[in-house]
């Protein structure tokens, strides 16, 4: 190893695990599974024991809200036009279906970003209409997939500012824009926007280069935002990536995430909540809590490497049921000023790839190439 990257590793460590600095000591972790059954037909979820299943992860943190409240979270819809991929459409339906059926009803919806695949109007607006059958409050998020072909254009006129921030019942709820900020790859190489799009809609795609990022001006923004916040009350940071280095070569991270927790240390009740990685995840840096989601569209596989020792990963999905191990979630805040994070995961049954749903469902899908394949003159100077 060159002492650079020792250098680099001790640094990370510093910060991930400095001598006696943790989350509050008041926050229990406790784990359990279960078997979700769609609201659509009827029925609510069951408790099973099921101990290779881990579908719901409960995480209990003491959060001194002024009223227990609950909240819904949906994210990484993935969604094409309507005409060329209907298991997308047909996935957030049934999460738009399940939340409305809440009861009580949510207090409002988190969309975690990666509304659209390939960022445009007709996909933005695609998400739009189906998510207009919740009549709860809504807050957006933007993801990468969201942005890259206007840069956040029609996003923008949408949704407004990608970031913002309320309170509501004792907790201080901010809302961060982890993907704008990308380094320019594209104006030298002549890219058009489509180009610029599709590098940025590929997992393991190089072009990009590490795109994901708060900014100097956002961590300013930041900073004033909790100027004002008592540091003992409980703050939630809603992120499309982690705020912590998980995966770089698929962005599951961001760059500037030293910064971000710097901000965050005189804070003793933190919790980031985010979309991105498609997957049950749990990670605990110096005093905030970091909560991986499910998505809607596909599930990821978990990363070769850097997996946080907290979390316990997800089982295999059944790759022939395209509801399988995908969902959206519940956060509820408790009278015992508890917050439970609740994954509402579909598709889970014995797994054995018999599914007929790739055969008829989207029989109008055009395969192609990615364009983070191709092969550009510039690739070979």
């Amino acid at each position: 190893m060159s002492d650079e990257l020792d250098r680099i590793r001790r640094e990370m460590h510093a910060v991930l695990q400095p001598p006696g600095v943790r989350p509050d000591d008041s926050l229990q972790i406790t784990r359990r599974t279960f078997i979700h059954r769609s609201l659509l037909f009827g029925a609510a979820s069951v408790g099973q024991t099921f101990a290779w299943w881990p579908l719901l992860n409960t995480i209990d943190v003491a959060h001194a809200a002024e009223a227990p409240f609950k909240f819904a979270w949906i994210s990484d819809t993935h969604l094409y036009e309507r005409s060329l991929n209907t298991r997308f459409v047909d996935k957030v339906v049934r999460a738009v279906q399940e939340v409305q059926a809440m009861d009580p009803p949510a207090d409002f919806l988190i969309f975690g970003g990666d509304l659209a695949q390939l960022g445009k109007i007709e996909e933005l607006e695609l998400g739009v209409e189906l998510l207009k059958d919740l009549k709860i409050k809504k807050y957006y998020i933007p993801g990468e997939h969201d942005w890259y072909l206007d840069m956040g254009k029609k996003w923008g006129e949408l949704f407004g500012q990608p970031n913002w921030t309320f309170d509501h019942k004792g907790v201080r709820f901010i809302g961060l824009d982890t993907v704008s900020r990308g380094p320019d790859y594209w104006t030298a190489k002549k890219m058009t926007p489509e180009e610029r799009m599709g590098h940025m809609a590929t997992l393991d795609g190089t072009v990009a280069g590490a795109w994901a990022g708060v900014g100097r001006e956002q961590l300013d923004w930041m900073q004033k935002t909790l100027a004002d916040w008592d540091k003992s009350k409980p703050i939630v940071i809603f992120s499309h990536n982690p705020l912590y280095e998980y995966y770089p070569p698929w962005n599951f991270w961001v760059r500037d995430w030293r910064e971000v927790n710097d901000v965050l240390k005189p804070y003793t009740k933190v919790t980031n909540i985010h979309g991105h990685v498609h997957q049950v995840l749990y990670n605990e840096i110096g005093s905030m809590r970091s909560i991986g989601m499910l998505a809607t569209s596909w599930p990821w596989p978990y990363a070769p490497e850097g997996v946080p020792k907290l979390t316990k990963p997800m089982i295999r999905v059944d790759p022939g049921d395209p509801f399988d191990g995908v969902g959206w979630e519940t956060v509820s805040v408790n009278a015992d000023d508890k917050v439970d994070v609740e994954y509402i995961m579909w598709g889970r049954k014995e797994v054995l790839v018999q599914s007929p749903e790739d055969h008829d469902k989207s029989i109008e899908e055009v395969i192609q190439p990615r364009i983070a394949d191709r092969q550009y003159p510039w690739e070979n100077p």
